[in-house]
């Protein structure tokens, strides 16, 4: 219920705040060190869920291992600028692909069916 609470606020909020931005001078956009900042954020947040799924539920390497493979063309994309889309793709498409993983494990350590792995 305080995530629900949590997201709300950030949804009526985080549109206002980016909007009015460039009135204080700071651009975002194609802006390296917020790129760079927001992938080390998604990379702690992605390893602390994976990690907790793994430890406590699972104990399956694949979501860990794909999560991997996503962050590295996560920092291709910064890397390789100019074909920053051809590694965007395959990279959000890893990532929640992981957390798709993650996230059946879990159920499946729940139910208590471990046979699928």
């Amino acid at each position: 219920m305080i995530t629900s609470v949590a997201c709300a606020i950030h949804c009526a909020i985080l549109p206002l705040i980016l909007t009015s931005l460039p009135l204080f001078g700071i651009n975002i956009i194609n802006n390296s060190l917020f790129e760079w900042t927001m992938i080390g954020i998604a990379f702690v947040v992605g390893c602390y869920s994976l990690s907790h799924g793994y430890r406590r539920h699972h104990q399956n390497w694949k979501p860990l291992i794909v999560f991997t493979g996503g962050f590295m063309f996560l920092v291709l994309k910064q890397v390789f600028y100019s074909h920053e889309f051809l590694f965007l793709v395959p990279a959000v498409s890893l990532i929640l692909f992981a957390h798709f993983l993650n996230f059946r494990y879990c159920g499946q350590f729940r139910t208590g069916n471990t046979h699928a792995h």
